[in-house]
């Protein structure tokens, strides 16, 4: 698992092919998983001295990175393992074994110098192994150190890289750890015993002083910039392992068949790696982790390819630029996140969206200000601060068009049944017009007391209402059409009614003077009879007086 910094064994980080350095894309893509700080250490030092037995102690292995036991240099390029570290929790160490310098199979020592700058431009502890004493032979073998200033630039500008710039040099040098291999002296001055540290300076000091000769400064030289450029200086010595095998063999060996100072010698060698390695670190105090220490591999290979000088100020300038823009992104990715997690589109108001959108934006500046540096004239601050600004309008813009949709859906849900009754010509009648606007009126109330409808509810709503107008005018026009025809049929139907009533009332009268004339002929007739019955009532009467009258004779 890359991304806890955990490899199964070494790969190669970055392949020598005939002289060309190339960075190894597998080993790009580990390390780019590796999240936490990294603590490097490179090993360098002639083939065949066993450098690569000294790493796997680191690794905590037996083996792993190729020992060798011929003549021929095993490893090639730059090797990479990268483990756990065993005393700093979550961190990871990343172990670098370099290939052997003053390998004659070469040619030329170019691609040794090349190896010898990336070993001190990638690791936070340099550790320089070598067989027997420190002697005149040993210090012209570190003629690399010499050549740092001629191979690596401190800054862009080229007249500012100078001899005497020895504490800006020292200010990105890693600690220096001299191993002493095979070493059979006894560690003594003038009788007296000193340590391993006191020999390695006495060393570094022993032909340094007024009074030399041009060529004892040349000579000199290793030993000044030794003790200059490296901060912090450290010397371990190895009594010889085993007499009786090849120093390539101990791979093979178990523990039980090693001299005991000499485990006792590396152990206390891994210890002091383990506990006082520092975490790889750029100037202005800038932590380096796996992908960090990716960008530094591609950018110093690539500058040796292209045949320039590595530049310390610029590779850190390319890394500010790859980690500010990932910044840039990762800031922004938070504010969409933050944006979707807290906003609920559509809005009510625009206030309620300005509030979330200023948290998210507070949040992702911070963001960005944790994971960027050197954001040199602001440019990535700016930047984000632009894509913000654009990814606000995005989100007005989402909202104003989420307020439409649902404002759309309900208004096509209140006002279907309304529609509905119009192509079935319900209001296609006189009054219909008044009914429509009263029906059309409810059902703005209810759209208005609907909740969730955001900004555009006003807008979709007089829109949606302006899309009606043909509608409102055809049942208008209709209304108006029915209702004059009925005005006038209205008028014929009151003219016939007038008519009906004025025959019922001539009828009535007609039959009212025939009612009069009969009761008057009825009269007339009793009255007639009444006449006759009293006029032979009255003729009787004189009858009987002729009767009863005296008749007289002439």
């Amino acid at each position: 698992m890359a991304s806890e910094g955990i490899m199964p064994g070494p790969m190669c980080l970055i392949e020598n092919v005939k002289g060309q350095l190339i960075a190894n894309q597998e080993a790009l893509e580990i390390l780019s998983e590796i999240m936490q700080p990294v603590v490097v250490v490179s090993i360098v030092g002639l083939y065949r001295t066993g450098k690569s037995y000294l790493m796997n102690k680191l690794a905590g292995k037996r083996t792993g990175f190729s020992l060798g036991s011929t003549v021929q240099s095993h490893t090639k390029g730059i090797w990479m393992w990268c483990v756990p570290h065993p005393k700093k929790a979550d961190h990871t160490l990343v172990l670098l074994d370099t290939e052997g310098l003053g390998d004659v199979e070469k040619g030329d020592n170019q691609n040794d110098c090349w190896i010898f700058a990336l070993a001190i431009l990638l690791s936070s502890t340099f550790v320089y192994n070598s067989m027997g004493a420190i002697n005149q032979q040993v210090m012209d073998q570190l003629h690399y150190v010499t050549e740092m200033t001629d191979r690596i630039r401190l800054r862009s500008s080229p007249d500012q890289d100078k001899v005497n710039d020895s504490d800006d040099f020292a200010s990105f040098f890693p600690d220096f750890v001299w191993t002493l291999r095979d070493f059979s002296l006894e560690l003594k001055v003038n009788g007296k015993p000193i340590s391993a540290d006191e020999y390695l300076e006495n060393s570094l000091m022993l032909t340094h002083g007024t009074g030399q000769t041009d060529e004892q400064k040349k000579l000199s030289l290793p030993q000044l910039y030794i003790h200059k450029f490296f901060p912090r200086k450290k010397c371990f010595i190895f009594e010889r392992p085993v007499y009786s095998k090849n120093i390539g063999e101990l791979e093979s060996l178990q523990d039980e068949d090693l001299d005991s100072d000499f485990l006792k010698q590396v152990t206390e060698f891994c210890s002091y790696v383990f506990s006082v390695s520092k975490v790889k670190t750029l100037s202005g105090g800038i932590k380096v982790n796996g992908p960090r220490l990716n960008n530094l591999v591609v950018t110093y290979v690539n500058t040796i390819s292209s045949g320039s000088l590595p530049c310390i100020e610029n590779a850190v300038l390319a890394l500010s630029q790859t980690e500010n823009a990932a910044a840039v992104q990762k800031a922004i990715a938070h504010y969409d996140q933050q944006m979707s997690q807290k906003l609920k589109l559509p809005t009510e108001t625009l206030l309620e969206l300005m509030d979330v959108h200023r948290a998210s934006e507070k949040e992702a500046i911070k963001i960005f200000r944790e994971t960027s540096f050197k954001d040199i004239n602001q440019e990535f601050i700016t930047q984000l601060a632009t894509e913000l600004e654009t990814k606000q309008r995005e989100f007005l813009k989402k909202n104003e068009q989420a307020s439409s949709d649902r404002c759309s859906a309900l208004l096509q849900d209140i006002f279907s049944p309304l529609e509905e009754d119009v192509k079935q010509g319900i209001y296609y009648k006189p009054g219909g017009y008044h009914l429509f606007i009263q029906k059309t009126q409810e059902l703005k109330k209810k759209y208005y007391e609907e909740p969730g409808k955001g900004l555009q509810a006003e807008e979709v709503l007089q829109k949606f209402l302006r899309s009606k107008d043909d509608l409102t005018d055809a049942i208008l026009q209709t209304d108006q059409t029915l209702t004059e025809k009925e005005k006038e049929s209205e008028v014929e139907h009151l003219k016939a009614e007038a008519m009906m009533a004025t025959a019922k009332i001539q009828q009535e009268m007609q039959h009212k003077v025939e009612q009069l004339l009969q009761q008057k002929v009825k009269s007339n007739e009793d009255h007639m009879k009444e006449l006759s019955v009293k006029m032979e009532e009255l003729k009787q009467s004189r009858d009987q007086l002729e009767e009863k009258r005296p008749r007289t004779w002439n």
